[in-house]
């Protein structure tokens, strides 16, 4: 499947719900952030390193900045989840 093709499917599953695709969630565990046994946010933490923490404070940013023209509740979501993730790094700390 070519990307094109496969982020065209993803944006139907979240348009539909993610009960109609066997429980696919979109926010917290996307498919296609997931490759090869590891999610792509842990290997950009272990790439990182410091600046981990700094990539999350501009997810978090981005998602709020474009949720009233993008996706709406979905990127509110989404930097909800960033956010969450930079509390549980900085309470590892």
């Amino acid at each position: 499947m070519r990307h094109e093709d496969y982020i065209k499917h993803l944006e139907k599953l979240e348009a539909s719900g993610k009960e109609a695709y066997g429980g696919v969630d979109l926010v917290n565990s996307p498919p296609h952030y997931n490759q090869a046994g590891i999610e792509c946010v842990d290997a950009i933490a272990a790439a990182t390193d410091d600046g981990f923490q700094y990539y999350l404070q501009g997810n978090i940013i981005k998602y709020l900045w474009r949720y009233r023209y993008k996706n709406g509740i979905q990127d509110l979501e989404k930097a909800q989840w960033y956010l969450n993730k930079l509390i549980e790094t900085l309470e590892k700390e």
